[in-house]
């Protein structure tokens, strides 16, 4: 698969006078378990192009981000913790309330709310998927994608956000 999230500008890039490079700000968050995740991935893909991922395992952490940093796109697990999990809770199967609704509530808030890739749990129940689903999208979500989310499918969403709300060139910062 050829990915078309272009590089930065040549308006965007660094002066030879030592200007700053300004790049495309992805909050990523993530609440499963599996290895090798579209979280870990995306770093080590988009860094090469100019996208800085900063990473989030609960609400705590993502809306830190959000108050800190100008995020150009959000991908929001809803399966996140409100608050980070230590190892030990982890191994003895503890479950945290779910935060990702209120991470798209608190992104919602925003002056400029930015597009915003949703992932949802596998859903087993028809119609509470179909609930969900309304859920994300009425809270602004540009695209939701099902869990576990192929590194494939998450690079055709960005390109898809880029393309649609940045013309396929990200924002100055």
């Amino acid at each position: 698969m050829r990915l078309r999230l272009h590089s930065l500008d040549a308006d965007q890039t660094a002066s030879a006078g030592g200007g700053s490079v300004r790049r495309l700000n992805l909050l990523l968050t993530y609440g499963g378990w599996r290895e090798n995740a579209f979280a870990d991935q995306l770093p080590i893909i988009l860094d090469r192009i100019g996208i800085r991922c900063y990473r989030a395992e609960s609400g705590d952490e993502a809306s830190e981000v959000i108050r800190r940093e100008h995020v150009h796109i959000p991908v929001i697990d809803l399966s996140i913790p409100m608050h980070p999990v230590s190892p030990r809770a982890r191994q003895s199967g503890a479950r945290a309330v779910p935060a990702g609704p209120r991470v798209l509530q608190l992104l919602r808030r925003l002056e400029q709310p930015p597009p915003t890739i949703v992932v949802r749990p596998r859903q087993v129940d028809p119609s509470e998927s179909a609930r969900n689903l309304a859920d994300a999208l009425r809270d602004g979500a540009f695209t939701v994608l099902d869990d576990p989310v192929p590194i494939e499918s998450m690079l055709q969403a960005l390109e898809r956000v880029v393309r649609r709300h940045y013309r396929d060139h990200w924002p100055a910062a």
